[in-house]
């Protein structure tokens, strides 16, 4: 697979961008992420709550390269993004205000340094008791181009018999996830196929 030039953002970019999204924070109140891959099981988080949920709107899916974490430029990976339609479960973190702005720049640094999501308030958000709630979310970006869309199971099953990165192998990611989301109890039977 002949992999595009990637960007990575700059640490000015990586502000603006957290500026963006924390511009409807009140900077007083506990705030909401939801978390659907590696957040689930890694979430580099101070957080006070760590409950099931389910967003609305948007599915988890295996549909971003990577290059970095999961692969190389040579070897591209994949990681899952959270992408338009269906519903996906996960996790929601509630996050204390006090110390929230430099977990964040961590936070940032982590997910949005090559532009591959829009950090986006998301308000279909169901905790499992069926309480609505607000959440800052990950999603996917179309446009960014590590994005990589359906893939085929074939292509599924040869990124992830061969692709390693700096943090492990693809199939690690995609194990650990599997593992996570299933003892959280909120499985997901296709990822788990």
């Amino acid at each position: 697979m002949k992999v595009p030039p990637y960007a990575r953002l700059d640490a000015a970019q990586l502000e603006a961008s957290l500026d963006a999204a924390l511009a409807r924070w009140d900077g007083r109140s506990p705030l909401w992420v939801f978390g659907y891959g590696s957040l689930v099981w890694k979430p580099e988080l101070e957080f006070d709550a760590r409950v099931p949920a389910r967003v609305y709107g948007y599915h988890r899916r295996l549909c971003l390269r990577s290059v970095r974490y999961r692969g190389t430029f040579d070897c591209p990976g994949v990681v899952a993004g959270l992408d338009r339609g269906g519903c996906c479960a996960g996790i929601v973190y509630r996050i204390p205000a006090r110390g929230l702005r430099a977990q964040f720049e961590r936070l940032w640094e982590r997910e949005m340094f090559m532009g591959s999501y829009d950090a986006r308030w998301l308000r279909a958000v169901r905790l499992d008791d069926g309480r609505p709630l607000t959440a800052l979310a990950f999603v996917v970006r179309h446009d960014a181009p590590n994005y990589a869309g359906r893939l085929s199971e074939g292509e599924l099953i040869d990124i992830l018999s061969r692709a390693c990165g700096q943090y492990g192998t693809s199939l690690d990611y995609l194990l650990r996830t599997v593992e996570a989301l299933r003892a959280s109890g909120v499985p997901d039977p296709h990822l788990a196929r």
